[in-house]
């Protein structure tokens, strides 16, 4: 019984991990379209570092990781959230100077 219950909780883990998945990449092309109308570099960036949340949830639910203590997936989330802070210091660094 014990091993079922491990088994469900690794099923029920992949399940919203998929589901994440594929939450980041509607996001990402939802500002991938803000970025192609606007040609604002802030919906760029926005888009690149949700594609990056997108790969790094593909990774986990590839690779049968229950612990996310993997390095490389630390690496990836802490880079798209620098973008994100880079997208929100560059523009307002660009509509100060406007």
């Amino acid at each position: 019984m014990e091993e079922s219950l491990v088994t469900n909780g690794f099923r029920y883990y992949q399940f919203f991990s998929g589901a994440l998945l594929v939450e980041n990449l509607i996001i990402a092309l939802i500002f991938l379209r803000f970025w192609k109308k606007a040609n604002d570099r802030f919906f760029g960036f926005f888009s690149f570092a949700f594609g990056i949340m997108g790969l790094e949830r593909l990774l986990l639910v590839l690779g049968d990781v229950v612990k996310e203590t993997s390095s490389a997936i630390y690496i990836l989330r802490l880079f798209a959230f620098l973008l994100i802070i880079w997208a929100v210091i560059d523009k307002n660094k660009n509509a100060s100077r406007a």
